[in-house]
Order: C-alpha cells, then sequence, then structure tokens
C-alpha cells in the first residue's frame, strides 16, 4: 500500500516518491527459507530490513537486495518454494533465450519452453484469442493444498512479476495488464496489486491468468547484448528495482494527490503540476497499466483503512481530510471498497482485537 496519511502528518522521511513494497511480499519470499530451517534474520539484517514493525514499508532497492541474498542463501533462484530448485544462472539464460527474437510474441515463446526445463512445478501458457492475449500460470497442484499458503502465493506473485518485468525490459516499455485473476484469496497485501500489477485484480480463481492486448505481443525487441550485459549487473534482484521505477509516473501522480489532500485534484490540474499535457499524463500512466481515477480510489481507500485502524477520528472527519464534501459520498465509496460500512469495519477491527 502507498503511505497511509496526509502530508499535514507524514513524519519527513516518508515525504517521499520512493517506490517501496508492502512486509507481505518480504514474508513470502522467505517462506522457503524458514520451511528449510533457517533463520532469516541475518539476511533481514544484511538488507537493512526490519519486520518488526508490521506497517513499515521496505524501500524496493532494499527488497531487491534481499531477494539476491535469498538466491545465494539457498542456491535456488526460486528461493526454495518449489519441488525442484531453479539453478543459479537460470534467470541470466533465460534473457539470452529472448534476446534477438523479432517479436515480444516469439521472444515469450522461447521464455515459455525455457520454463518448462528449470520450472516443472508450473505449466506456463501464452494464448492470442483475436485482440486479446493471456498469460496462463498454473502450479497443477505441486504446491500443496493450502490455496493460501504464503509459499504458493509468493510462487505465483513472482513468477509472474518475473516474466512481465523482464517482457516489459526487453520491448523498453511498461506493458499493462488489462486484468489479473490469482489463484488463491485476496491476501492481506493484495492492496499492492494495483500498483505491482493492475487494479483489475480479483482472487480465487483456478489458475492464474494475465490478460493483455494481444498487439502488445508484435512489439519488436528493443535491448541488445549490451544492454544484457548491463542488465544483468544485479540481477535477477534488479528486475524489482527495474520494474518499479517503469511505473514513476504512478507514484509521483499518487504523491500529489495525498499532498493536496483535503483538497481534490483534477486530471488537469495534476497534469499541470507535473509539466504534463493531460492527455500525456493519461498515456503516462495507461502504460504503467492504471488511471488518475485509480490512484486517485486507491490513495483515498488506504488512508481511510489507516485513520479507522489506527486513530478513533469521527467518520465525517476522516471524509473531510479526504476531500468529500458530503460523508454520504464517502461512506458510498467505502462501502465499495470494503464491503461494510466504516462503523462496521471499526467494530471488526475491535472484535478481532478482543479474540486475539
Amino acid at each position: 500500500m502507498p503511505d497511509t496519511a496526509p502530508h499535514s502528518t507524514l513524519p519527513p522521511r516518508l515525504r517521499r516518491g520512493r517506490a517501496t513494497v508492502a512486509p507481505g511480499f518480504v514474508s513470502g519470499m522467505l517462506a522457503g527459507y524458514v520451511r528449510r530451517g533457517h533463520d532469516p534474520a541475518p539476511l533481514l539484517s544484511r538488507a537493512g530490513i526490519d519486520l518488526a514493525d508490521t506497517a513499515s514499508r521496505i524501500p524496493v532497492e532494499r527488497y531487491a537486495l534481499l531477494y539476491n541474498l535469498c538466491i545465494e542463501a539457498l542456491d535456488d533462484e526460486a528461493f526454495g518454494l518449489l519441488p525442484q530448485p531453479m539453478p543459479p544462472g537460470s534467470f541470466e539464460f533465460l534473457c539470452r533465450a529472448m534476446l534477438g527474437a523479432p517479436t515480444l510474441d516469439k521472444a515469450l515463446g522461447r521464455a515459455i519452453r525455457f520454463l518448462r526445463i528449470v520450472l516443472p512445478g508450473f505449466r506456463v501458457e501464452l494464448q492470442r484469442d483475436g485482440a486479446q492475449a493471456r498469460l496462463l500460470i498454473d502450479d497443477e497442484g505441486r504446491l500443496g493444498p493450502l490455496a493460501d499458503d504464503p509459499a504458493r502465493v509468493f510462487a505465483y506473485e513472482w513468477l509472474l512479476r518475473l516474466l512481465h518485468g523482464v517482457a516489459s525490459w526487453f520491448v523498453g516499455r511498461g506493458l499493462a495488464l488489462d486484468a489479473v485473476r490469482f489463484p488463491y484469496p485476496r491476501p492481506a497485501h493484495a492492496d499492492d496489486y494495483a500498483l505491482v500489477y493492475t487494479e483489475h485484480s480479483s482472487f480465487d480463481a483456478e489458475h492464474l491468468v494475465a490478460e493483455l492486448q494481444a498487439n502488445l505481443l508484435d512489439l519488436p525487441l528493443r535491448r541488445d547484448e549490451a544492454a544484457l550485459a548491463s542488465f544483468l549487473d544485479g540481477a535477477p534482484g534488479k528486475i524489482t528495482t527495474l520494474y518499479r521505477r517503469d511505473r514513476e509516473m504512478v507514484f509521483r501522480v499518487r504523491d500529489l494527490l495525498r499532498d493536496a489532500l483535503p483538497h481534490s485534484l483534477s486530471l488537469e490540474k495534476a497534469a499541470a503540476r507535473l509539466h504534463l499535457s493531460p492527455r500525456t499524463l493519461h498515456r503516462r500512466l495507461e502504460e504503467e497499466g492504471s488511471s488518475f481515477r485509480a490512484i486517485k480510489d486507491a490513495t483515498r481507500r488506504d488512508i481511510a483503512y489507516a485513520r479507522l485502524t489506527k486513530t478513533a477520528q469521527p467518520i465525517a472527519h476522516i471524509a473531510a481530510e479526504l476531500g468529500y464534501a458530503d460523508p454520504s459520498t464517502f461512506y458510498r465509496a467505502f462501502v465499495s471498497w470494503s464491503g461494510v460500512s466504516p462503523e462496521r469495519f471499526r467494530l471488526q477491527l475491535a472484535q478481532a482485537e478482543k479474540t486475539t
């Protein structure tokens, strides 16, 4: 989730546009390491990450470092999550298999054939149907019976992010995912999916299906051997940093909207502050798989959750802080986000605290 407080109450260290990830992605990454009987504390310390504060987000640079440290410690580029390890060097050979392909379609075909060798625990397919394309990922029951197992959840998150990130890097642009259906219940860190994948994320599917426009597969690859050599310096963890940098405009817009509260910025005003035309801003956000409205809704939603969870502020006051002139409009928005009213949300939190 983005930082969840208006500018006026944020400490200086949080008033920045740095890309961060939710702690859930870190605990998922370490699930295989822990299951093998290892203490993750030394790795977390080397990466400068403290998971004791569950509300604290992790800078993406530290997350990328932990990514590589975990792979090094396990000698497995799949983080010990799968029945068969993914040998070190697999990421490089995946990229080299794609290099030189005439189009993204051909490059992903090569990548999928390579993954069948190094990741037999997954079935990966790329399908085209008219104007739509689908990337399908399925563990076919090999990762265990528990759908919400953190190791299984992260395995899907990781493999989709790897394929999507590498594909975006090879064509030199962010590839918008129209929708993704994930094969597990909604995890606690799912709000981040709007920034990592797409705001059109759903859960409890039979298998993972990521949808995108089929014409994107016809894009030419724009990376050569020299670019790949530079890219591989710091890989495979580097892919997480590069992918988030590709979404820089999403973070810049999010911060503008948050800092302007309780005033509500229009697309035109936000574009002017970024020295862009509204059309260019719309296009940039679309290329990053998001939209101005989606970012505005996510920002308000995350701040509302934080206020209701961590403060006793009256609901009308929270609505005003978020720029809602009428509390009833905030009520309707909150019900659309959570399925319950703000009062019911607080009541459920209080009941949950009593039982823990």
